[in-house]
């Protein structure tokens, strides 16, 4: 075969326990903009066990054809059988794209995928597009710490490989009169020396909403002065139903685990409302919050770069305005 025998956009539906994840869903929208350009098909490789009736939920999110392996060898994610099963999908279908999420289980799976079917793989592409002239699939990262970022293509393999930071891509609105294909993949699997079996699954119970889920989020940076003050920025989240993150200065200076780091080695988020709380504003951290709908920025520094994507910012003490913000809105709910 040749690469133009390879046609159509796949992408690996994500689920865990019976739950779809979201970035299973923004790759769907993501991957029908790439097929729109390319004139064709957008397919989802669902595995799992008991998850058939998923295939409607991600037809009505925009996938043309769902792919679904339903085996009870499937029912937790491991590494080897999930392998087996999207490398004979991948095999069997030929697709010239295949897209996975930058997730736990999108790294893991995606580069031994990767390896199986001899192509290359983009990890953590920030954005995707297809060029217009040559119709290659470009992948773009960060590289060099988030310093740079780098375009990369896949000319003389495929399929062209990669995954996707949740967060990234927008999910189109759910349309249950959409019509799409369910096929059933048969496949038996083979239990070889990368075999393993789960003996317990522990659930790790955390009452913190994942950042890139919040609808608000109060955000600090380097300005912010030492980590006892994230408190003062917790009370202000709190008024306002968010939840608090940060940019990577803090992470570094230890004062905020990494789950809640914004930015191009963070997490991309689309809140309704983000304000940022002492943050110079430094391309690495715009590029992973500039899609907020709201952005309210405070800083001292009148000639500080997050000023250029507000839509409202207040020059001066943080220390002072963020009490004043959290009193006068604790206030109004009052009244």
């Amino acid at each position: 075969m040749t690469i133009e025998d390879y046609k159509g956009v796949f992408t690996f539906a994500q689920q865990v326990h019976g739950e779809l994840s979201n970035v299973s869903l923004e790759l769907i929208g993501k991957a029908r903009d790439l097929a729109r350009d390319l004139q064709t098909d957008v397919s989802v490789m669902l595995l799992g066990h008991n998850v058939s009736h998923m295939a409607k939920d991600l037809i009505a999110f925009g996938a043309d054809h769902v792919i679904v392996i339903d085996d009870p060898v499937l029912e937790e994610y491991r590494t080897e059988p999930y392998t087996q099963g999207v490398t004979a999908i991948i095999d069997s279908y030929k697709p010239e794209i295949v897209l996975f999420g930058a997730t736990a289980i999108g790294r893991d799976l995606a580069p031994r995928v990767a390896g199986r079917v001899h192509t290359g793989l983009t990890a953590d592409c920030t954005s995707l597009d297809i060029d217009p002239e040559s119709k290659e699939f470009r992948m773009t990262r960060p590289a060099f710490g988030g310093n740079l970022m780098a375009t990369i293509i896949c000319p003389d393999h495929r399929p062209s490989m990669a995954t996707v930071r949740p967060g990234v891509m927008v999910k189109e609105l759910r349309d249950d009169s959409r019509e799409g294909e369910i096929v059933k993949f048969d496949y038996s699997f083979e239990e070889n020396q990368c075999w393993f079996e789960i003996e317990e699954v522990i659930k790790k119970v955390s009452h913190k909403i994942d950042i890139t889920q919040a609808k608000v989020l109060v955000s600090g940076g380097r300005g912010m002065g030492d980590a006892s003050c994230f408190e003062m920025l917790q009370g202000l989240a709190d008024a306002l139903g968010g939840e608090v993150s940060c940019s990577r200065a803090v992470v570094d200076a230890g004062w905020q685990p990494k789950e809640r780091q914004v930015g191009q080695t963070g997490k991309t988020v689309r809140p309704q409302l983000y304000i940022a709380c002492g943050i110079s504003g430094a391309i690495q951290h715009l590029a992973g919050m500039e899609e907020s709908d709201y952005i309210v920025a405070i800083n001292k520094d009148p000639d500080a770069p997050i000023f250029n994507v507000a839509d409202v910012g207040i020059v001066g003490d943080l220390h002072r305005i963020v009490p004043m913000l959290t009193e006068k809105i604790l206030a109004s709910r009052q009244e």
